[in-house]
């Protein structure tokens, strides 16, 4: 099982573009993709599942938009820091061994640590959310939109692209050799 966390230094920097990215980039991982927030939405429970795909990426809720890219499942989880652990503990237990999980959260990171963690970019750091720096500390790769495809190398990547939507070859070649391992 991968699991895989996109967490982001605000509200719109393009995290559920890049998991949408990652989701269509990568099929064979039947992914099961996460939404986190601390806001119920109006849902009667804690853990809610999407059924309907978005008739547009770039529309819809974020776990519409997940079904549309060809995530296998979509989770909407609304949980205080207390419960979140457990929760998503129970969650990797129901997907077992054959299940792989990718995660919009800055929060998880306080109750586990995933195979894989990309942090999202965008905007001054002075807007940046506080939790953003479990994420930055935590990343194995940053990500930027950019007018270009183009990597800056390093020990930790930074992924810089053109449409977040869009995994570019190098991030690509990159993320396989990272979730092979």
């Amino acid at each position: 099982m991968a699991i895989v966390v996109v967490g982001g230094s605000g509200r719109g920097v393009g995290k559920t573009a890049l998991i949408c990215g990652l989701i269509a980039a990568l099929p064979e991982y039947c992914w099961t993709a996460v939404k986190i927030s601390t806001h119920a939405h109006g849902l009667p429970q804690p853990v809610w599942e999407e059924t309907e795909p978005a008739a547009d990426l770039g529309q819809g809720t974020d776990t519409a938009r997940y079904l549309a890219a060809g995530a296998h499942r979509a989770l909407f989880v609304s949980a205080g820091d207390d419960e979140l652990g457990r929760t998503v503990l129970q969650l990797i237990e129901e997907e077992g061994p054959a299940g792989n999980l990718i995660i919009e959260s800055n929060r998880i990171l306080r109750h586990l640590k995933p195979d894989l963690c990309l942090a999202v970019a965008g905007g001054t750091e002075e807007a940046s959310k506080p939790s953003f720096t479990a994420v930055v500390e935590r990343m194995d790769a940053m990500v930027v939109l950019a007018e270009r495809d183009h990597v800056v190398g390093g020990d930790t990547p930074e992924f810089h692209l053109r449409a977040l939507e869009r995994i570019s070859p190098e991030m690509l070649g990159w993320l396989c050799k990272r979730l092979a391992a």
